[in-house]
């Protein structure tokens, strides 16, 4: 196995930026999630860690070797993509063998390993049969086998679920998880699906418009993002967000929004004090962050129930106060009506602040 390293790496497509001075370092072993929007630079990226395209700039390392000149069938990559690509004339056993055939290797080889890839699968009953006749997820495990049956040192995934039934993704989720960590491969995993990339990767890189965002575990980009963007793309239902205006008054600082004003702690008025480059500021509330409360209780107010999303063990209440919407994470059991006033307040201990100007944030 091996590590990769991306090294200031870009890629300009004419006039147009794709990736630009992304760094990132892949350990070996390590299962990395690329998590975007369409359009963000993930895919991209991805094929210059296959070689199928050369970066604008910077340097691509599998270990402490420069790979930027070395083509594709040279850098022992396994790929799986979104569209399973499987040879539609070929039995599932060539499909899994045609890597192993194309480097000539002997048969015997060639049929121990591909029934040590189908046994790792539980695809071993399908070798006789064409794609034709396989479901999606089992066309989706035949494209793992045909990527794992040339022993890769990197494992490179492009959306491989997205074809696949709600249900069938939870499964294979679990599936691939327990495959890469058994396998121990070097994985870089392309999606737009934070719940695939936030429960099955080891880590997760966040990119926008081509740059790289955040790079960090599950947790670190839900409780600590680093900007608006990556508390917005991290979270379902998403974070709420307020504009608001840092306001003193004596010795009691208060975040002053069109729709409520919040009381802040010492601790958090001593943070907007030394960090806030201006008194404009924009709120990050977690749906679930936003509790019930006693009608005038300390740091409560009051809104008006827009609409509800049951959810099952969850409802979502949407809540307006003026032009102000916010999402509330509570409870089925909660009883409200839309057009009900109910009290609320805000964990304070659980807010996130930004600066307006440079979406950064500051707490």
């Amino acid at each position: 196995m091996v590590s990769v390293t991306l090294e200031n790496i870009s890629k300009y497509f004419g006039k147009v930026r794709a990736v630009e001075n992304l760094n990132l370092k892949i350990e070996d072993g390590e299962f990395i999630a690329l998590l975007g929007p369409s359009g963000c630079g993930k895919t991209t990226t991805l094929l210059m860690i296959a070689g199928i395209y050369k970066p604008s700039k910077g340097n691509i390392y599998f270990g402490d070797k420069i790979v930027n000149d070395l083509p594709p069938r040279d850098r022992n990559v396994g790929m799986v993509f979104q569209s399973y690509a499987l040879y539609p004339h070929m039995k599932v056993f060539d499909n899994i063998a045609f890597p192993l055939k194309l480097r000539k290797e002997p048969k015997d080889f060639i049929k121990k390993k591909v029934q040590e890839v189908a046994e790792l699968l539980k695809i071993e009953d399908l070798l006789d049969r064409k794609p034709s006749q396989l479901s999606g997820g089992q066309q989706q495990r035949v494209a793992l086998g045909r990527a794992l049956a040339k022993e890769p040192n990197v494992f490179l995934m492009d959306e491989p679920l997205a074809n696949l039934d709600a249900k069938l993704r939870v499964i294979m989720r679990v599936e691939l998880k327990r495959l890469q960590k058994r396998l121990g491969i070097t994985t870089v995993y392309v999606t737009h699906d934070q719940v695939e990339a936030m429960t099955m990767a080891d880590r997760i890189a966040v990119l926008s418009n081509g740059r790289l965002q955040q790079v960090g575990r599950s947790e670190e980009l839900y409780n600590k993002p680093r900007n608006l963007f990556v508390a917005g793309f991290i979270g379902s239902p998403p974070m709420n967000f307020v504009d608001c205006i840092f306001v003193e008054e004596g010795d009691e600082a208060y975040l002053e929004a069109e729709a409520f004003r919040l009381r802040l702690t010492d601790s958090i008025k001593k943070v907007l004090k030394e960090n806030a480059r201006s008194s404009e500021l924009i709120l990050g509330v977690r749906p679930e962050d936003i509790i019930i409360s006693e009608r005038k209780a300390e740091g409560s107010f009051e809104a008006e129930i827009y609409a509800m999303e049951p959810l099952g063990r969850d409802v979502i209440v949407n809540l307006r106060m003026n032009d102000t919407i916010l999402k509330m994470m509570t409870s089925s059991l909660f009883k409200g009506a839309v057009g009900e006033k109910i009290w609320v307040r805000i964990s304070l201990d659980k807010i996130h602040i930004f600066d307006k100007k440079t979406e950064s944030a500051i707490l």
